[in-house]
């Protein structure tokens, strides 16, 4: 009688270990990287300019005054936005890149900026000035305005976000939404993307270490949307609340499980009798 015992309690112990290894595989993120391994970096040249992007193009040089003209009437020297008396702030005007991608640039007039990064603008700024002895030692600084992305699907706080630099890889966008939830498959995580007239979805396997050297969907770009497919307990349960799933069918799999155990150990049990 022990050892039937002792064998309906190897079943039991042998099946939630199965479960907790499938658990496993299915959630945990670069599951084939081992320890202490090297990897090529996946370098990025950042995003580029594209039609319709809203960019701040700030020039300075030695001469204040001289560089003024090529600015903005609103553009502040500083960094981010500047404080009013009024308790209002200044925003940071910016050009509107034209569907022919250029920008209507003071005194330049129009500069084809679309498919360039913003060092590659600066640089075709300040040797624009520069080659007409406009502003000799000039410093430009451009930034984009306009870069957003929107995250999607089954992570915590699903929205858009706007991002204050030029670069940022999947798993920043996804932590600023809170990560995945447990619902969300690791390995089905979309990126769409508009890229010349065109839209393209790029599918990323969170758990595999390939998803790391991802030249196109490592690193997102401006407006692109991420989405986590949900898995088959989240599709399954999609015309239940929350709080339902969370009060009834936790405990319906629990009692299972139970049940399940129950009847192997009374079967064992009348067979030895």
């Amino acid at each position: 009688m022990k050892k039937f015992r002792f064998v309906a309690l190897l079943a039991l112990v042998a099946a939630l270990c199965s479960c907790s290894s499938q658990t496993y595989k299915n959630i945990n993120y670069l599951q084939d990287i081992q320890r202490d391994t090297v990897m090529a970096l996946n370098t990025s040249e950042g995003i580029k300019v594209q039609p319709k992007d809203m960019i701040s193009i700030v020039v300075s040089g030695r001469d204040p005054k001289l560089a003024a003209q090529f600015n903005l009437v609103n553009v502040s020297y500083q960094a981010g936005s500047e404080t009013g008396l009024n308790g209002g702030y200044q925003r940071l005007m910016g050009y509107s890149v034209n569907t022919d991608g250029t920008i209507d640039f003071p005194v330049l007039g129009k500069v084809k900026v679309a498919g360039l990064n913003r060092w590659e603008v600066a640089s075709k700024i300040k040797q624009e000035l520069d080659g007409r002895g406009l502003l000799k030692d000039a410093v430009v600084i451009v930034e984009f305005l306009n870069f957003k992305i929107s995250v999607l699907g089954e992570v915590a706080r699903p929205g858009t976000y706007t991002i204050s630099g030029d670069r940022i890889n999947i798993f920043e966008a996804l932590s600023l939404a809170g990560d995945l939830t447990i619902f969300g498959k690791r390995d089905c995580v979309r990126v769409s993307r508009e890229q010349n007239g065109m839209r393209k979805v790029f599918v990323l396997d969170l758990r595999d270490s390939d998803v790391l050297v991802n030249e196109e969907a490592y690193y997102l770009q401006q407006n692109d949307v991420v989405y986590v497919e949900p898995n088959k307990v989240r599709a399954g349960q999609s015309t239940i609340n929350e709080n339902n799933f969370r009060s009834v069918s936790f405990w319906v799999s629990i009692g299972s499980v139970l049940v399940s155990t129950a009847n192997l150990v009374a079967t064992i049990i009348s067979k030895t009798k």
